[in-house]
């Protein structure tokens, strides 16, 4: 196979997978897309956290703080006892409330991150992950899922765990370069909506089938086994189960 035959069956491969999981599944519920400071202050809450409980906390903050500038400015004792059912609680509030402080000084003393329409996703992605608390996922989420509707990919731990069963990108890459890789993969003509519509299909493959533990009795039945050489593996008797 040539050079460059490999690499149309590689981009072909993240369009059948797409197909695959949009065949399985169907579309996924069409996204509400906040603003990008509800959008950041949901994302910094969710990490290593059910979507279910983010959402939950996300609306008990909203409810117990009328405004974004009472969450900045409260106890963070008292923002911590909201956001207790999240992962980390003790280290999210004060990154949290650090955040708002930070974007209220850079914005002249608002507290919006409405400047950020119009910038670059590269330039808009640099900047929030400057902050403590904020990583590669947090920005793709903030640039992709929010009125900005930019291009990026959120690689969660489903995405970059799937992606490497199926070799789609190493085992011993980072998730920040699962994304730079599956991104570089993606078809020039995938939109924002299109890679928020693939994140949310492998997502729930990956709570719903090809889950971290006990993934293998699912294998077999699996709409990505043709494309999955760790599912082939299993199926076939020669992987540990």
């Amino acid at each position: 196979m040539s050079v460059v035959t490999a690499f149309l069956f590689e981009d072909r491969r993240l369009e059948d997978l797409h197909q695959a999981l949009l065949d399985a599944y169907g579309p996924p519920p069409e996204r509400e897309c906040w603003s990008p400071l509800r959008q950041l202050v949901y994302s910094m809450l969710s990490s290593r956290t059910k979507t279910e409980t983010s959402h939950e906390v996300l609306y008990a903050l909203e409810k117990r703080f009328a405004t974004w500038e009472q969450v900045r400015d409260a106890a963070v004792q008292d923002v911590m006892e909201v956001i207790a059912p999240v992962r980390f609680p003790e280290k999210k509030a004060p990154a949290l409330q650090q955040a708002l402080r930070r974007i209220t000084r850079q914005n002249g003393g608002k507290l919006n991150l409405d400047f950020l329409h119009g910038h670059s996703e590269e330039r808009i992605r640099r900047w929030l992950e400057s902050f403590d608390g904020v990583g590669a996922k947090t920005s793709a989420s903030v640039v992709n899922f929010s009125t900005i509707r930019g291009r990026a990919l959120a690689v969660d731990s489903h995405h970059d765990r799937i992606a490497k069963r199926l070799h789609l990108v190493p085992q011993s890459v980072s998730a920040e370069e699962t994304e730079r890789r599956l991104l570089a993969m993606a078809p020039a003509a995938w939109g924002p909506e299109m890679l928020d519509e693939h994140h949310s299909l492998v997502k729930l493959h990956g709570q719903l089938r090809c889950t971290k533990i006990d993934f293998e009795k699912n294998c077999s039945t699996c709409p990505l086994l043709k494309m999955c050489p760790t599912g082939e593996e299993v199926v076939a008797g020669n992987r540990e189960v």
